[in-house]
């Protein structure tokens, strides 16, 4: 199979790179696939492809730009171009752009994709109707919330005209199959991007590192967790370091310079910045506990996966999307409530003090972690195709024998 994937590709800061890049990993070492197309965005860096395992060829063309208005006609004519034997788009709404324009034309493709003939699967991994518009940055208008919502559904139904829709997340298949009346709609897990061999548990030596990952700002804001880790140091004698890992996120710029400004006074607070693929398991590794500060969500959690497949025990609110992702794939953590310091603090705090079950917790992690890992999620992706291009097969021939009976009679 020759197929193409249309995403945001390292060294792009544009969203659910990372998540392109291990898809790209595992596709290439199936067998099934001859060649992988990466049909990505235009950036000044080389595309990180230094993989040291055996693998397909990958062709890399890039084709669009984000918040670039011609992103629809400059990818259709790259499918045209490479001429694969499916497509495969990795997407969340604000993927091809966060101008309201860009982003929506971006999310027509998959539409044009199908009906060009092209088999079509979208990885959709958020849906409107799970997002809390008012968290997530994009307005707190009543009247702008309901147009949004509404170009939302409406940009979902070009999405579900792809052949196959994925979601990662079973109550995402509910929503969209009660909504929209669709049946092609499938669940395919997140998947955990590497499996390290068992972890090792023991923490290096200093202080106990709390941290935070991902991009900040909208429904990820950290300073509940400073406030939560000042009240521990305050009543116990734990040695803690705060670590902010990762950036701003889109919609809010600027937001982690203001936080480091108004908490300047609180020791021991680190901001690493963006943190580099190559960076990321020591960042993980290094840390006692992983806080997910988050007042709603959005989608299934990649920082979740990471943090399981480190053997990692995590604090987390029991959100919507995220609680469900819990229960379902078998993670576990000690849960506090949504923007609250005090209940934040006691979860963190059982954690920092009993070292036991700070590694039952990410042994536990570990272990769902594995039960999925991407090669599995890659293969369900590629078993899909399959089903589309005998699915399709089978409908060629029964026109074709349907047109032979007429000429005949």
């Amino acid at each position: 199979m020759r197929f193409a994937i249309v995403t945001a590709y390292p060294p792009s800061k544009v969203t659910l790179t990372e998540y392109a890049y291990y898809l790209v990993k595992h596709f290439r070492m199936q067998h099934r696939v001859e060649e992988l197309i990466l049909l990505c965005d235009k950036t000044a860096g080389e595309k990180d492809l230094d993989f040291t395992e055996d693998g397909c060829k990958i062709t890399v063309k890039e084709c669009w730009r984000f918040n670039d208005y011609g992103n629809l006609f400059s990818i259709t004519n790259a499918i045209r171009s490479t001429k694969p034997d499916a497509v495969l788009y990795n997407l969340q709404f604000m993927k091809f752009g966060d101008k309201k324009v860009p982003a929506a034309l971006g999310l027509l493709l998959p539409f044009i994709t199908k009906v060009s003939g092209v088999p079509t699967v979208s990885l959709l991994h958020n849906i409107m109707e799970t997002v809390d518009l008012k968290d997530a940055g994009f307005t707190n208008n009543r009247l702008l919330a309901a147009i949004y919502n509404f170009i939302g559904s409406t940009l979902t139904r070009f999405v579900l005209a792809s052949d196959e829709v994925a979601v990662t997340i079973s109550m995402y298949v509910k929503t969209l199959k009660a909504k929209y009346k669709k049946d092609n709609i499938k669940l395919i897990p997140h998947g955990t991007f590497e499996l390290p061999p068992q972890p090792n548990y023991t923490l290096p030596k200093g202080p106990k590192q709390v941290m935070a990952f991902g991009k900040f700002g909208t429904y990820k804001k950290v300073e509940v967790m400073i406030e939560a880790v000042e009240q521990i140091r305050k009543r116990t004698q734990e040695d803690i370091e705060i670590v902010i890992a990762g950036t701003d996120s889109p919609n809010t710029p600027g937001y982690l310079a203001a936080v480091a400004k108004k908490y300047e006074h609180v020791p021991q607070l680190r901001f690493t910045g963006y943190v580099p693929e190559e960076d990321v398991q020591r960042i993980f590794q290094e840390s006692a506990v992983a806080v997910f500060p988050y007042t709603s969500t959005t989608g299934s959690s990649g920082v979740l996966h990471q943090a399981g497949s480190y053997g990692k025990a995590v604090v987390l609110p029991d959100l919507g999307d995220l609680g469900i992702l819990v229960r379902e794939e078998g993670y576990t953590g000690e849960f506090f409530e949504a923007d609250n310091s005090d209940s934040l603090a006691n979860a963190i705090e059982k954690i920092l003090v009993n070292d036991a079950y700070r590694v039952e917790l990410g042994q536990t992690n570990y272990q769902a972690a594995t039960s999925l890992p991407m090669s599995k999620i890659t293969s369900m992706y590629l078993d899909l195709f399959e089903a589309i291009a005998k699915r399709r097969g089978k409908i060629r021939k029964e026109k074709i024998e349907e047109k032979t009976e007429k000429i005949l009679a």
